[in-house]
């Protein structure tokens, strides 16, 4: 059968796809979240975290390196250097001052004081990343990890961190508060700030742990690192084929990918120093220079040999630097996390995972990290107002499972997803409640390059599970656009929500389930009659005012959950809502990219695909065409 006639089939074999597939961490208990976004003191424990992705692997034992010793080389017992640690998240009374300024500039004294056994976990950011920056201490100190200290690169953040009782000390770059955007040159002056930082805290003589503050903590990471002492630098990669299939470090002489400056511990030896020095003087003097690049280019001008035939790591930099490459299946990017999921399939723990690898943004790694279940939002983003529409997604076996995996059936099946998703989103309009977006399901992967569908050598399974970035513009849905030429926004919730931990009982226990059915055949009306076991049928292709009409006598109820969304909506009565809402929705797909044969290789979605006969999947054949559909 073609894979236009799936489309027209009115009786094709179903297949009902749900949320089974949860790339995600589940949390063995729920957190008083709302402590931080408070401000009010409150003791964490320490959290065991634990995949839940859906795989009985999992249950068997984990594929990884004995603990006790570790390629030869004994693990050092730990021991505290500062037993009068201020404990996290113990804001100060609100009776209290704030101190000086000066108070917060960084020193070896205000480093000590979050130093353990040697070591300090560091990330550093603006008033913009606030929630990202939470996220990441919440990760460590569930994890019952505490040496942990923020750089504030403005007033706003280190005001608002100092009073939830989150360590932090004034960078002086004095920033801008917003989100600066990826490429920027602010983008670029945070990156010289890093550079800066690491230089500025080794000569104090303690090991430094660096993370953005785009990243989670999923695992203590502190003992693995310690099985690495002789390292001058660990850093992670953006290597998304698998070099090994435990938990060593990746093989150096197989990482063909750019070593990632987003997660990498540095140690205070006289190599490691020396690197940091001249990283710093080459971005100061170039500031045309990516501080990413720049660290590639210095540790590459020498790579090799092996130190040694046990401990994995190899001579980098001037031949003196010992350096180790973390590896990809654990240590993990956007796309061995959420695209490959490497650590499921090899069985292992990930320690971290960085989002890296996507695409909208700010918005979109934000999004991905919810996906993920591994965000900290505020208790409100569970519990919107106007309650919650979600539905079950269904796709016919043929598109999802059958025949090769090409552009063409990637867009089948892709499309008859966006069409569900895009009636989703009028009713959602309609009833003025927040969309929680169905798991979405692709056959290829989207990269900024040509490829041949998934990256050869790679774990990609096809079909895969595919965060919402690949095909729609997050940012755009996100964002905020004028009501006159739009229509109303229209809010949504990842896929994952209401597996969420997190979610509040009030919600969960507020369901109503609705099924749709053919007007004209027993008991299909328009009514708020549900069955004993509290379900409503409700016609097909119903119009706005039904829907309005309806649903308005369930208005208390948090969650409306659609069995389909196949014919469920006739469409608006007002022609001038119905542009608007075309206007907003036809924004909200992206790209997928990249065909090989063909410059530009992208090609675009298109909301309304099924509205223009004969549309195929090609790229723009000429400059004019290449823009999104009208």
């Amino acid at each position: 059968m073609g894979w236009r006639n799936a489309f027209d089939n009115s009786k094709p074999l179903f297949v009902a796809v749900y949320a089974t597939v949860i790339v995600g961490i589940l949390f063995s208990s729920l957190y008083v979240i709302s402590a931080i976004y408070s401000g009010k003191a409150a003791t964490f424990s320490a959290t065991s975290f634990q995949n839940n992705v859906g795989s009985s692997s999992l249950e068997q034992a984990p594929n990884v390196s004995q603990p006790g010793i570790v390629q030869g080389v004994s693990t050092p017992k730990f021991e505290s250097q500062n037993v009068s640690m201020r404990p996290i998240w113990e804001a100060p009374p609100r009776t209290k001052k704030m101190p000086r300024l000066k108070t917060f500039r960084l020193t070896k004294e205000l480093v000590q004081q979050r130093v353990k056994d040697n070591v300090v976990i560091v990330t550093f950011g603006n008033y913009a990343f606030m929630d990202f920056i939470l996220t990441w201490v919440k990760h460590l100190t569930d994890l019952g990890i505490s040496n942990l200290l923020v750089g504030a690169m403005d007033t706003k953040l280190l005001e608002a961190l100092y009073w939830k009782g989150v360590p932090v000390f004034d960078m002086g770059s004095h920033m801008s508060t917003i989100d600066v955007g990826w490429g920027s040159p602010t983008f670029h002056k945070m990156g010289r700030e890093k550079v800066i930082l690491i230089d500025s805290i080794l000569p104090y003589g303690f090991e430094l742990l660096m993370c953005d503050t785009d990243m989670v903590w999923l695992k203590n990471p502190l003992p693995f690192l310690a099985r690495y002492p002789e390292a001058d630098v660990l850093t992670s990669s953006d290597q998304v084929v698998p070099t090994v299939a435990d938990d060593r470090l990746d093989i150096w002489q197989q990482v063909g990918a750019a070593y990632n400056i987003g997660i990498f511990h540095w140690r205070p030896t006289d190599p490691a120093k020396k690197l940091a020095k001249e990283w710093k003087d080459m971005l100061l003097a170039d500031d045309k220079i990516w501080d990413q690049n720049g660290f590639n280019d210095l540790v590459r001008k020498q790579l090799g040999p092996s130190v040694d035939g046990e401990s994995e790591l190899v001579y980098a930099y001037d031949g003196s630097l010992k350096l180790g490459i973390l590896p990809a299946s654990i240590f993990c990017s956007g796309h061995t996390y959420f695209v490959q999921a490497m650590y499921q399939q090899l069985r292992l723990e990930p320690y971290a995972v960085h989002t890296t690898f996507q695409y909208a943004g700010t918005d979109g790694k934000r999004h991905r990290l919810r996906e993920g279940m591994v965000f900290y939002d505020p208790p409100e983003y569970y519990d919107a107002p106007g309650g919650f529409l979600t539905f079950k997604p269904s796709i016919p076996k043929i598109l999802l499972l059958e025949g090769q995996h090409t552009v063409e059936s990637h867009f089948a099946l892709v499309n008859y997803q966006i069409k569900q998703i895009r009636t989703a989103l009028a009713i959602a309009s309609v009833l003025n409640r927040t969309l929680v977006m169905p798991p979405l399901w692709c056959r290829l992967d989207r990269l900024w390059f040509p490829h041949p569908g998934v990256l050869e050598g790679s774990l990609t399974r096809q079909p895969f599970l595919c965060p919402l970035d690949h095909v729609f513009e997050v940012n755009v849905m996100l964002k905020e656009l004028p009501v006159e030429e739009f229509g109303p926004q229209i809010n949504i919730r990842e896929y994952s929500f209401f597996d969420n931990p997190l979610m509040p009982k009030q919600v969960k226990d507020s369901w109503l389930e609705v099924q749709l059915c053919r007007e004209g055949i027993r008991d299909c009306l328009a009514s708020n009659n549900t069955s004993p076991s509290g379900v409503l049928r409700f016609p097909k292709r119903s119009s706005e005012e039904t829907l309005k009409t309806v649903f308005s006598l369930f208005k208390d109820v948090k969650v409306i959950q659609f069995s389909s969304m196949q014919d469920a909506f006739l469409g608006f009565a007002d022609k001038i809502r119905e542009e608007r809402f075309r206007n907003r929705v036809k924004r909200y797909v992206g790209i997928w990219c990249c065909v090989a044969e063909h410059t530009p290789g992208h090609i675009y979605y298109d909301m309304y695909w099924d509205e223009k006969p004969g549309w195929k999947p090609i790229p723009p054949q000429n400059p004019q065409d290449d823009h999104p559909p009208p």
